[in-house]
């Protein structure tokens, strides 16, 4: 059984190659923080504005970034965790795919466990999925997602394999125009899905979804960056010239 949930996620992830879909490399890597509506606030580089290095802040065009690479993480860089569900927002603050913080996003964010102990956590299923494409070789132990139908904050993860989905809700989506938050509990999603709409998934349906919009979603995320780049540089001239 596990070898074929392996299979079918093997096959989902395949679909990011084809649709050529990733485009996160070089200047793009600039933090979202709810599709690039909120700042980082890290201080303005002197020069020029390149990338954003996730967690770090943004850096002057041609300045280096730590473990440099296109992407700039291939594969967790993190230690083997044996308990990467122990203190996991502490240990994994920021998504490294986008920058954003797990601990502000933590009602959709995603953690994995890869078999060889190494852990991943991110902000959405979107940068799971751009996680999962990139570590191919990688076994999984486990996919935990919040469940977004805890009262608590920060809302707890759960076994992703055995949770509800729902997607394309009014509810606000992150990293993508198509809303995808899990439920630990059906009827808690279905209860939502009558009041914001949207349809239920399983987590390997909701991946495959990831895949099939990666493409849109990267050229959003691309043009709202690009925006704010040029924004940022407005604001530097303009405090160079008073």
């Amino acid at each position: 059984m596990q070898e074929e949930v392996n299979i079918e996620r093997r096959r989902a992830m395949q679909l990011l190659a084809a649709a050529g879909a990733i485009g996160i490399t070089g200047n793009t890597l600039a933090s979202d923080h709810n599709h690039g509506d909120q700042p980082m606030g890290d201080a303005m580089p002197n020069g020029k504005i390149g990338a954003m290095d996730p967690g770090q802040g943004w850096l002057t065009r041609g300045e280096s970034c730590h473990g440099d690479g296109t992407p700039l993480q291939f594969i967790p860089k993190t230690a083997v965790d044996a308990n990467p569900l122990e203190n996991e927002l502490s240990k994994y603050p920021k998504c490294p795919y986008c920058g954003m913080s797990r601990k502000m996003w933590h009602h959709s964010r995603h953690l994995v466990h890869y078999d060889d102990g190494l852990a991943d956590g991110t902000c959405s299923v979107h940068c799971l999925a751009i996680s999962l494409s990139l570590n191919l070789d990688r076994g999984i132990n486990k996919v935990y997602a919040a469940d977004f139908g805890d009262t608590q904050e920060p809302k707890a993860l759960q076994n992703a394999d055995t949770m509800t989905y729902l997607i394309g809700s009014q509810l606000k989506g992150t990293m993508s125009s198509v809303s995808k938050m899990a439920f630990a509990d059906k009827a808690a999603a279905e209860a939502v899905m009558a009041k914001e709409g949207g349809k239920l998934a399983s987590f390997n349906e909701t991946l495959e979804a990831s895949y099939l919009g990666m493409a849109k979603d990267t050229m959003m995320i691309r043009q709202r960056r690009k925006e704010r780049r040029e924004k940022m540089m407005q604001e530097k001239m303009q405090k160079g010239m008073s």
